[in-house]
């Protein structure tokens, strides 16, 4: 294993630059329908006139939906560090709600994973003076072409100006001597690319596409997300926060550790399901007319992933 990522300096944590160096929005109708060639602009068009929302949470932290998957923006000395940036179809209501929060300038951006509504924005962010971060893997993901085999959909590499060019290997704190902000990865959960984000002093947890709050998730088995590495990360998630925590998913509401052990209990729940029925010897089919996630459809069925769709995902990694 690599040595941990040293930590920022406050003068680096704002000024460092650049040349030191899905997915979905969870709105496509079914899992397969999507065409390749068009998938990318079908989901740019698809959100490009969403309503942004802002919620100020604590010590200039704001939850930022609607552009995509869940946005945070800290207000610091020196500018704005934001987290994930959305679908670019949604620069111009995304511009003007940042603009909403402060006018200073975007300082920093933090990416969760690599799928296109959290890194769509990041070449005009970066155009906009954001050095991006991520974890090593998502740089590597966007640098080449990407297939997701759910959604028979293909990813170009993305252009030069939307990479990340600070990487994190196991994790890094960033820090302005008033704000702290530790970034931690997981092992392969949604994806092999994904981070979380502690806004320390205000304790405030960022944990990307490994909770949709609500919904039956997407795993990424393409890019080497997983059903255990789903649960894996939501223990992770568990063992980082506590009751007064504020935890911003990768998509739905901002919740808190009650609502992630549900979660967890959900993934649980329906890994055992499944993986029983495929014991037995019952094909994906079979599976899926068996209704196994029939004890969590009531509450988790109600995005753009449902129980069929996320019953396939789980059959795939049992």
């Amino acid at each position: 294993m690599s040595r941990p990522s040293p930590a920022i300096s406050r003068r680096q944590f704002f000024t460092i630059s650049a040349a030191a160096t899905a997915a979905v929005c969870l709105k496509p109708t079914a899992l397969l329908a999507q065409a390749t060639s068009d998938f990318i602009t079908k989901s740019r068009a698809a959100n490009a006139n969403n309503k942004i929302s802002l919620t100020p949470l604590r010590r200039n932290v704001t939850f930022v939906a609607g552009a995509g998957g869940n946005i945070a923006v800290l207000t610091a000395k020196e500018g704005k560090l934001i987290v994930d940036s959305g679908y670019s179809s949604c620069q111009s209501q995304l511009n003007t709600a940042l603009g909403s929060i402060s006018a200073d300038p975007i300082q920093v951006l933090i990416n969760t994973h690599w799928h296109l509504d959290h890194t769509d924005g990041n070449e005009w962010m970066h155009s906009a003076g954001a050095t991006i971060w991520a974890h090593e893997n998502t740089r590597y993901r966007m640098t080449a072409t990407q297939h997701i085999d759910a959604f028979d959909a293909t990813f170009p590499p993305a252009p030069a100006g939307a990479l990340p060019t600070i990487l994190v290997n196991i994790y890094r704190t960033l820090s302005d001597e008033t704000n702290t902000l530790k970034l931690s990865y997981y092992e392969p959960a949604h994806t092999d690319t994904d981070i979380s984000v502690y806004f320390t002093e205000a304790d405030i947890f960022h944990c990307g596409d490994t909770w949709f709050n609500g919904f039956y998730p997407f795993i990424d088995y393409s890019t080497g997300g997983s059903i255990n590495g789903m649960i894996r990360a939501a223990e992770t998630n568990l063992a980082a926060v506590t009751d007064k925590t504020i935890i911003i998913p990768g998509h739905g509401p901002i919740g808190n550790k009650a609502q992630l052990t549900e979660f967890r209990d959900m993934l649980v729940g329906t890994r055992d399901s499944v993986a029983k029925l495929k014991k037995e010897g019952k094909s994906l089919e079979e599976t899926i007319a068996a209704k196994p996630t029939a004890a969590f459809d009531e509450k988790w069925n109600n995005g753009g992933m449902k129980a069929d769709g996320y019953t396939s995902l789980v059959y795939q990694g049992v």
